[in-house]
């Protein structure tokens, strides 16, 4: 099969790529650009484990094919930190023990920065709503919901 070839923004950098045209985002980021933040969960779209963000939405990297990231902006949980600075989101996760077997970190925190990003000032509402997308075996969600929320006030306040 013949590989297609890729440019697009990953996590604020200029990339070119080779993939396969049925090869996922999930397998170009993990498998041929060596991000292996970014996590496999379920493979259908239904867990959040692989959330991305795609032009300023979340997206199922799972889902989402590589050739389609073509003229795109990526941002993965690679891209939340600021070099060797934890964003905020990545602290309070810290401070709030809002993470346990890492499975779904990465795309709880793709997800929450992507909601920050839209609302700074969110409810604990729609911060579950946004979140919604997102599961977790271990946590329990309120620790998660907390950190989030905890970010968000910090944020405000810089």
């Amino acid at each position: 099969m013949a590989r297609q070839h890729v440019v697009t923004t990953l996590n604020g950098n200029a990339v070119e790529f080779l993939c396969e045209s049925r090869q996922t985002l999930l397998e170009v980021l993990r498998d041929e650009l060596h991000l292996t933040g970014t996590k496999e969960g379920c493979g259908t779209g239904d867990c959040g484990a692989c959330t991305v963000n795609v032009d300023g939405r979340m997206m199922c990297s799972c889902l989402f094919l590589g050739v389609e990231a073509q003229g795109k902006s990526i941002t993965t949980v690679e891209g939340i930190a600021n070099g060797e600075k934890l964003h905020v989101l990545q602290r309070k996760f810290i401070e709030h023990a809002a993470l346990q077997c890492g499975i779904c970190t990465p795309g709880m925190l793709v997800a929450a920065k992507t909601l920050l990003d839209h609302k700074p000032n969110p409810t604990e509402e729609e911060t579950r709503y946004w979140l919604a997308g997102n599961l977790c075996r271990c946590t329990g969600y309120n620790q998660i919901i907390e950190a989030v929320l905890d970010a968000a006030s910090e944020l405000r306040r810089a």
